[in-house]
């Protein structure tokens, strides 16, 4: 950290403590709000699941032998 920031401790502190009392989510909620005003903010979004990890636990979920009760049904 340069010298003009104080001690590291001293900014971690500040930033958990504001974190804790919800500065940071209703400063990015006001910030938001101004460029939605501004029609800044495109909300489209795309997230490509090849991209996206599974929680540790849940890639080791039991995996079915027969298909579902809906699926048997579709495929006669």
């Amino acid at each position: 950290m340069p010298e003009r920031f104080e001690n590291w401790n001293t900014i971690y502190r500040n930033f958990d403590r504001w974190a804790k009392i919800g500065v940071w989510a209703r400063f990015l909620e006001h910030v938001q709000g101004v460029a939605e005003a501004q029609e800044q903010v495109d909300w489209a979004a795309s997230i490509d699941s090849t991209l996206v990890r599974v929680h540790q636990h849940g890639a080791t979920l039991p995996r079915l032998k027969k298909a579902p009760v809906g699926l048997q049904q579709n495929q006669r």
